[in-house]
């Protein structure tokens, strides 16, 4: 009997090769996946990467923002014990260049993962790349925490690795203020500061968040703070300063014009 052929959209072609059991599931988000994979290129020799050579399955959260997302769409289809082979036409990494992602990893990997991911977000950095260089400090930080799940909180391993996770924090922060994503610097810098309240580097980005989205009180009270703990930040704090006031008062005086055109 011939195997059975579809075609899912977004470019993807799927044959079954031994039918599943049951009923297919719905899918619900949360619905947690578990399966065996292997991805080649299209000459079928080409192995990049094989989740059988590894001691775990692959794990899918349905519903998560998964870093391909073709995945969710391929699991959906298919019922338990199902073997398929899908044709996607979509670009994969060539030999040599793929990293498997943090669940896939051993704990030794992982920490050997960091320092690159690390020092390739720091070129990405000075290349002006920052969504990319904030995508490897994030990969960084993923592989971090999750050796930090394993630990005690406050013991001294979940330290030692919170102090290696807050450098990448802070430098996928800077990233996300010249992204203009102001709210996820106040998020991330704030959960820092509530750990390491005299941290100088997430005061400042916290306070150029703060001003950007006109916090004009607690702006100056983290710069204020930023200074008492390095003074030699003074001429750049009141450089922040000097612009949020022009801001502000250009904003001043846009809303009385404005108030004017209204009652006239």
């Amino acid at each position: 009997m011939a195997a059975e052929v579809m075609y899912l959209g977004e470019g993807i072609r799927k044959r079954v090769a031994t039918r599943g059991r049951g009923e297919l599931s719905e899918f619900r988000n949360g619905t947690k996946a578990t399966f065996h994979y292997k991805t080649m290129l299209c000459d079928k020799r080409t192995v990049i990467d094989d989740s059988s050579t590894r001691e775990k399955p692959m794990e899918l959260i349905i519903g998560k923002k998964f870093k391909l997302p073709v995945w969710e769409t391929i699991i959906q289809t298919m019922r338990e014990g199902e073997v398929a082979e899908f044709l996607c036409n979509t670009p994969v990494q060539e030999p040599g260049t793929y990293r498997q992602d943090a669940w896939a990893m051993t704990d030794g990997e992982k920490l050997q993962a960091v320092p690159i991911l690390h020092q390739e977000g720091n070129q990405l950095y000075k290349e002006g790349k920052t969504a990319e260089a904030a995508s490897k400090y994030y990969e960084a930080i993923a592989c971090l925490k999750s050796l930090q799940m394993k630990e005690q909180p406050g013991s001294p391993d979940w330290i030692d690795l919170d102090l290696k996770i807050t450098p990448l924090l802070l430098n996928f922060c800077q990233c996300k203020l010249l992204e203009g994503e102001y709210y996820q610097v106040l998020e991330h810098c704030s959960s820092i500061l509530n750990k390491y309240s005299d941290n100088v580097k997430a005061l400042f980005k916290r306070g150029r968040a703060h001003a950007a989205v006109w916090n004009a009180s607690e702006a100056e009270q983290d710069f204020s703070r930023a200074v008492e703990l390095d003074p030699s930040l003074a001429p750049l704090v009141a450089k922040e300063m000097k612009q949020l006031e022009a801001r502000i008062h250009e904003k001043e005086c846009e809303d009385k014009a404005r108030f004017r055109g209204i009652f006239k």
